[in-house]
C-alpha cells in the first residue's frame, strides 16, 4: 500500500481511501466486514458525511475496537455555528469516537460560503471544535471550479475535495496549486458518479497525477476493494492504448451527463431524475435498448411527467439543463 501525507494536516494516509456513500445500500454487518478487510489491506482513510443517512452509524458499529487504525473524515452541510456544532456532536456519537480527524464543510455555494465565514457562521464552530480536540483538521468539499479557486487562498483550508476523473479535469490546474500550497487534495467521483464503466482505467488515470493525496471510490463489496487496489498499485505509465480509450470515453460522454449525486431531488412531480438518466445511458451508450426500455416502462413516473418548474436545475452542482435532458429521455422512451 502506498501512503501519502494529506497536505498540511500531516496525516499519513493510504492513497486508496474508502468512500462511504454506497454502504447505505447494505447493512451494519456488511459494513463491518468491509472495514475489517480495509484494515487487512492497509487502507486507513474513510470518508463519510452527515447527509449519507445511516453511513456514519454503520461505520461507528464497524469501527468498534479498531478505530485507532483509521483516519476518519466526515462533513456537514450546516452553515451556522449552532447547526455545525450540533452536527459535529452527532457525528462523534454516530461514529462512536471522541475525535474526528477531518471535518469538512460540505458542498457550499458562494452564498453558503459567505454565511460560513461570517460572524456566527459554521467556521466558528469548527475552530472551537478543533481547539477542544473534537476534530483534528478542517477541509471543504466543492463542485464548482470558481469556488475551488477561492478555497485555495483560505489559510484555514487544510484539504479540498473536488470531482476528478477521466471526463472531469476542469480542476487540474487547481489540483497542481494544492500541491504547491501543501493543501491535501481528495479526488471524489473517480468513476464520474458511475458514468465510467472501466473502473481500472479510471483509477489508473487519477493515480497518474502526483498532486492527488487520496482517491475515494465508493465501495460496498470486497471485490471492489481488490479491483481498486490492483488499479492504484499499477504504477506503470498509461499506455497508448489506454490513452486512446480515455479519449474515446471523453468523446462519447462529454461533460453534460448525470453524476447520480441526487442533489437535484426530490422532484416536484415525483420523478426519479437520476433513474431517467441512468436508463438513458444504458440505452444510448451501452446499447441495452430493449432492457432499458422495459425498465423505463415499469416506472410510475416518467420524463413526460415533468412540470417544467426548474427547481431541480437550481440544486444541480453541475448546472445541467435537466429539463432539456428529460425531454431527450422522453423522445427516446416515449416515442
Amino acid at each position: 500500500m502506498e501512503y501519502k501525507v494529506l497536505g498540511k494536516t500531516g496525516l499519513k494516509i493510504s492513497y486508496l481511501g474508502f468512500g462511504g456513500i454506497p454502504i447505505q445500500r447494505i447493512d451494519a454487518q456488511g459494513t463491518k466486514k468491509l472495514i475489517h478487510r480495509l484494515k487487512e489491506e492497509g487502507i486507513n482513510y474513510i470518508d463519510t458525511a452527515r447527509g449519507y443517512t445511516v453511513s456514519e452509524e454503520y461505520l461507528g458499529y464497524a469501527l468498534d475496537g479498531i478505530r485507532e487504525h483509521f483516519v476518519l473524515a466526515t462533513k456537514s452541510t450546516s452553515r451556522t455555528k449552532e447547526a455545525m456544532a450540533k452536527d459535529i456532536d452527532i457525528s462523534l456519537k454516530n461514529l462512536r469516537t471522541d475525535y474526528i480527524d477531518l471535518y469538512q464543510i460540505h458542498n457550499p455555494t458562494k452564498d453558503d460560503l459567505d454565511k460560513v465565514l461570517s460572524p456566527g457562521g459554521a467556521l466558528e464552530a469548527l475552530f472551537e471544535a478543533k481547539k477542544a480536540g473534537k476534530i483534528g483538521h478542517i477541509g471543504v468539499t466543492l463542485h464548482s471550479a470558481d469556488l475551488f479557486e477561492l478555497a485555495v487562498e483560505y489559510d484555514w483550508v487544510e484539504t479540498i475535495m473536488f470531482p476528478y476523473n477521466i471526463v472531469e479535469t476542469q480542476g487540474e490546474e487547481l489540483i497542481r496549486i494544492c500541491g504547491q500550497k501543501n493543501i491535501g487534495f481528495i479526488a471524489m467521483k473517480p468513476l464520474a458518479g458511475g458514468a465510467l464503466d472501466d473502473a481500472t482505467l479510471a483509477m489508473r488515470f487519477i493515480a497518474s497525477n502526483p498532486d492527488v493525496s487520496v482517491v475515494i471510490p465508493g465501495m460496498a463489496d470486497v471485490r471492489e476493494i481488490q479491483q481498486n487496489l490492483a488499479a492504484v498499485n499499477d504504477t506503470s505509465p498509461l499506455s497508448s492504448q489506454e490513452q486512446e480509450k480515455i479519449q474515446q470515453i471523453r468523446d462519447s460522454l462529454g461533460t453534460q451527463f448525470c453524476r447520480r449525486c441526487r442533489y437535484c431531488e426530490p422532484c416536484s412531480a415525483g420523478i426519479s431524475i437520476y433513474t431517467m438518466f441512468l436508463l438513458e445511458g444504458y440505452y444510448s451508450r451501452y446499447n441495452l435498448k430493449d432492457w432499458s426500455a422495459m425498465r423505463y416502462n415499469y416506472l410510475d413516473k416518467k420524463a413526460s411527467d415533468c412540470i417544467g418548474c426548474g427547481v431541480c436545475e437550481t440544486r444541480c452542482p453541475y448546472n445541467l439543463p435537466i429539463r432539456q435532458m428529460l425531454k431527450k429521455v422522453e423522445r427516446i422512451f416515449e416515442k
